[in-house]
C-alpha cells in the first residue's frame, strides 16, 4: 500500500518527474486514505473531477519547475470553486452550487493542481472549534475527543492526515494559525491584500485573508507562491511579485525578536508557557536579541474584533435573504419569508454574532462602537508599526491552550473568543503572522505564531523553517487510516 502523500513535496515531484508515479496515484491515495470521511474533514468531495483532472494531466509532460503539477490541494468551503458546492457550513448554503472559480481556484487549476474536495469549517467562518458546522464538526486526528480548532478546522486536519500535502483556509481572526497550532502542522496568514480575496465568502472584510496550510515552513512558502497575485478584481490586492522560499535556510543569528508582556502573561496557560520558553532558549543559543515589551492596547483586540468582525458580519451576511440565492421559506409576505428563512438557515453562533453587529452598527451606535474600535484598532497597527523599527519580528504561542474537549463551550460564546486572543493582532494590523509546531504537549501539538511587519513573509519563513530543523519534531501522529 503506497504513501507517497507522506513524502515531501520535492520527493514526491522527483517520482512524477521519472514517470515512477502518476497523478492518479496520488488521487487515489487521497480517496484511500479519506475513505468514509471518519474525520469529517470535508463537506464535498469531488471524486469524479479529481480522477479525470489527474488522468488529463497523464497526457502533459511534468514540467520540472513546478513542484506543485499534479498535487492534491483541499479546498476551505468558503472559497469559490465552479460546478461544486459553496455551503459555508451552513443550511443556508447547503445546495448553492458557485457559477465561477475564485482568483486562488484560477491561479490552482492553472498550476495543475488537482482539488480533492471542499473542507468542514465553523458556519461562515464564525467560531474558533469547527463545531458551529451545520454539518458536525472535524475530529482531531490526534485525538478522537479534542476539537481542531476553527474556523479552517478541516484543512487543518486534512494536511494533519495526510488526506492533502496542502490546503487553503481563511483566517478573520486566527482561523488558519489556531487550527494549524491544534494540529500540528504550518499555517500562514499572509499581509492583508497578498492574495485576492475575489471568491471568498465575506465574514468581515476588513480581516479575512486566505492563506496556505501545509505540512512544513517550505512548502507553505511554495503555495504562497503561486497564490499571492495581484488581482483586478479584489481592491485591497496588491502587487507582489517575490519569491517567498528565498530567505529558508539562511542564518538567523542576528535577528532582533521582541515577545510582547501579554504574550506571556496570566492569559496563557502554564504548559504552553514552558514549551514556549523552551523553544525561546533555542533562539537566544542561536544568538537571536530576545526582549519582552509593552504596547499599548494589545489586551483590547477580543474587544475590537467582536465589534469590528461582528458589524461587517452583520452587513456581510444580509446580502442572504432567500430571495437571490440559497435557502428560501416561501412566505405570505416579504417579512415573513425574511424571518423564515434567515431564522432557519442561520445557525445559534451565526445569528448571534448578526444580532449584536446589527446592534452595533445602528444609529447613533455605530458611532459609539464601530468607529471607536477603528480608531483603537489604527492606534494598535500603529503601536506594532513603530515595535517593527526596531524588531524583525515578534513571537508568542499561537493558542493559549491545546486542543480541548469537544462539546466544551458550545453555550459561552465569550469563551471561543478567548482563544484566539494571541492571534487577532496580525488580522488588526494587516500583518504576515504563521504558526508553526513549536511541541507537545499531553501528546497534542501545540504552535508558535511568528509575526512580521507589512510583506516581511519571506523572513516570517526563514525564522520558521529554522525552528523546525532545530525541533525536529514527529508530526506523524496525526495521520489517520
Amino acid at each position: 500500500m503506497s504513501n507517497y502523500l507522506d513524502l515531501s513535496i520535492k520527493e514526491i515531484h522527483e517520482l512524477l518527474l521519472k514517470g515512477k508515479i502518476k497523478p492518479i496515484d496520488l488521487v487515489n491515495e487521497s480517496f484511500r486514505k479519506i475513505g468514509d470521511n471518519y474525520l469529517n474533514a470535508f463537506i464535498t468531495l469531488d471524486k469524479e473531477g479529481a480522477i479525470k483532472k489527474a488522468l488529463e494531466l497523464e497526457k502533459e509532460k511534468v514540467p520540472e519547475d513546478n513542484l506543485l503539477f499534479g498535487i492534491p490541494i483541499a479546498i476551505k468551503d468558503n472559497i469559490m470553486v465552479k460546478d461544486l458546492k459553496c455551503t459555508c457550513a451552513s443550511h443556508m448554503l447547503e445546495n448553492f452550487v458557485s457559477i465561477y472559480d475564485a482568483t486562488v481556484i484560477e491561479l490552482i487549476k492553472n498550476a495543475n493542481m488537482i482539488i480533492i474536495g471542499k473542507t468542514n469549517m465553523d458556519e461562515f467562518a464564525m467560531g474558533s472549534t469547527s463545531e458551529t458546522s451545520y454539518f458536525k464538526a472535524p475530529i482531531n486526528p490526534w485525538n478522537k475527543n479534542k476539537v481542531p480548532g476553527g474556523s479552517s478546522g478541516g484543512s487543518a486536519v486534512a494536511v494533519a492526515a495526510s488526506y492533502t500535502p496542502f490546503a487553503l483556509g481563511s483566517d478573520t481572526g486566527g482561523s488558519i494559525r489556531q487550527p494549524s497550532s491544534f494540529n500540528g502542522i504550518v499555517g500562514m496568514k499572509p499581509t492583508y491584500g497578498r492574495v485576492s480575496r475575489f471568491g471568498l465568502v465575506a465574514f468581515a472584510s476588513s480581516l479575512d485573508q486566505i492563506g496556505p496550510m501545509t505540512r512544513t515552513v517550505y512548502e507553505n512558502a511554495l503555495l504562497l507562491n503561486l497564490i499571492a497575485k495581484k488581482d483586478s478584481k479584489d481592491l485591497t490586492s496588491i502587487e507582489t511579485n517575490e519569491d517567498f522560499t528565498r530567505l529558508i535556510g539562511k542564518d538567523i543569528s542576528k535577528m532582533k525578536i521582541a515577545v510582547p508582556k501579554y504574550y506571556v502573561s496570566e492569559v496563557v496557560s502554564d504548559s504552553v508557557l514552558k514549551v514556549f520558553n523552551e523553544t525561546l532558549e533555542i533562539l537566544k543559543n542561536k544568538g537571536c536579541k530576545i526582549d519582552y515589551v509593552d504596547i499599548k492596547h494589545i489586551d483590547k483586540a477580543v474587544i475590537l474584533y467582536q465589534i469590528i468582525a461582528m458589524g461587517e458580519a452583520s452587513s456581510n451576511l444580509a446580502r442572504f435573504d432567500g430571495i437571490r440565492y440559497g435557502l428560501s421559506k416561501k412566505e405570505n409576505t416579504l417579512e415573513d419569508l425574511y424571518k423564515k428563512t434567515r431564522s432557519e438557515g442561520f445557525g445559534r453562533e451565526v445569528k448571534r454574532r448578526i444580532m449584536v453587529g446589527s446592534y452595533i452598527l445602528s444609529g447613533e451606535n455605530a458611532k459609539i462602537y464601530y468607529n471607536k474600535a477603528l480608531e483603537i484598532r489604527d492606534d494598535l497597527k500603529k503601536n506594532f508599526e513603530k515595535l517593527f523599527l526596531d524588531y524583525d519580528l515578534v513571537l508568542g504561542p499561537t493558542s493559549s491552550r491545546v486542543a480541548y474537549d469537544i462539546n466544551n463551550q458550545n453555550d459561552d460564546p465569550l469563551r471561543s473568543f478567548m482563544d484566539d486572543i494571541l492571534v487577532f493582532h496580525a488580522n488588526m494590523g494587516g500583518f504576515p503572522s504563521m504558526s508553526v509546531p513549536m511541541g507537545f504537549i499531553d501528546g497534542l501539538p501545540i504552535g508558535m505564531q511568528i509575526m512580521g511587519p507589512r510583506l516581511s513573509e519571506a523572513k516570517i519563513y526563514q525564522l520558521g523553517s529554522f525552528l523546525e530543523n532545530a525541533l525536529d519534531l514527529d508530526l506523524k501522529g496525526g495521520h489517520h487510516e
